[in-house]
């Protein structure tokens, strides 16, 4: 494989250092800098001694949220191109080079060979107002599994017979119902103080069956779903498209959603989808027509979430809310999830 060309740098991102691999001219040359602003300044640096033109250099990561995207960041705005890439596309490659070694240095090569061979799309940054959307999201479901486990908690105690205990607990309780209430309030503003949120937000809700709350967590995490060249390029972004385990005559796997996109976006499409085969009336006859040819209940609901997806870029792609009629065509006779 030929690597001669554009250099490219591969960066092992983790919490307190980067693992960083350049590629030029066929040479690998390795660095090791600390997780912050300073290890960034120095990697400028470095790279201008290592005869480097920065506004040439393509940098690649994998997306580890937290940790990645400050760093993506910081490069983005100091002009470089920037690609942070699904972690599973790196595994892959690596498997497809019989690389056995595992350690973050051999994972920056990795990176840094991958960026090299498939030239990765670059990165866009997401605005500010979609970071502080997606943070606010995190934060409410962190709160909310807390609400949940305490819950269970409180059940078990009053179970158990300890009801001092148990009445001091739900103080705690309603304290998180006040804080979670609060949040979503907090979200909402958040959302109409941005127009570009606030209509898309509102696009989405035209939806029978989906809310704020869903608007709030597809535009938090995905941001601008216009980036999308298609409905299905945001579905597979989003992890709900069908996967098939076919192979001769031997092979007859049943077809499922692939699962390889945004976990936190198909959970929180899941409920949605219960209220949309309610009413949504173009979801609704879509699910019947897929029972009626013995598909499963998961594998039906997880062909309305992928629909509910499809929905979803339409409204925003057109700049129209929710129309079944103009919808309907496009959804009429298609099948498998």
């Amino acid at each position: 494989m030929n690597f001669v060309g554009t250099p490219v740098v591969g960066i092992d991102v983790s919490k307190s250092k980067l693992d960083i691999a350049l590629l030029k001219n066929g040479k690998l040359k390795s660095k090791v800098l600390p997780n912050n602003r300073d290890g960034y300044a120095e990697l400028i640096k470095w790279l201008k001694n290592q005869d480097v033109t920065l506004d040439a250099v393509h940098i690649c990561m994998e997306s580890t949220g937290v940790y990645s995207e400050p760093v993506a960041l910081a490069l983005s705005d100091m002009g470089m191109k920037v690609s942070v890439v699904n972690p599973a596309s790196i595994k892959g490659f690596g498997q497809s080079l019989i690389i056995r070694n595992k350690n973050d240095k051999a994972d920056a090569t990795l990176i840094a060979r991958y960026c090299a061979a498939m030239s990765p799309a670059l990165w866009q940054a997401p605005s500010h107002e979609q970071r502080q959307l997606r943070a606010w999201n995190e934060h409410l479901a962190s709160l909310k599994d807390i609400r949940q486990q305490q819950a269970n908690r409180i059940e078990a105690l009053e179970f158990a017979n300890q009801t001092e205990v148990a009445a001091h607990a739900k103080t705690h309780l309603d304290w998180l119902d006040k804080q979670i209430k609060q949040l979503e309030n907090d979200i909402d503003d958040h959302i109409d103080r941005h127009p570009d949120l606030r209509h898309d937000a509102e696009l989405i809700e035209s939806i029978p069956g989906l809310g704020r709350g869903t608007a709030a967590k597809v535009l938090g995490r995905v941001g601008n779903l216009r980036r999308f060249g298609s409905a299905k390029e945001l579905a597979a972004y989003i992890g709900v498209t069908p996967r098939q385990r076919q192979s001769g005559s031997s092979v007859r796997g049943r077809t499922t959603i692939t699962r390889m996109g945004c976990r936190d976006l198909r959970a929180a499409l899941y409920m949605p989808a219960l209220t949309a085969i309610r009413k949504n009336p173009l979801l609704r006859e879509f699910a019947n027509r897929l029972q009626s040819t013995g598909m499963a209940k998961m594998a039906v609901i997880a062909a309305v979430m992928r629909k509910l997806v499809h929905q979803m870029y339409g409204v925003v792609r057109s700049g129209k809310p929710f129309d079944p009629n103009h919808m309907g065509k496009r959804l009429a006779g298609e099948h498998g999830i």
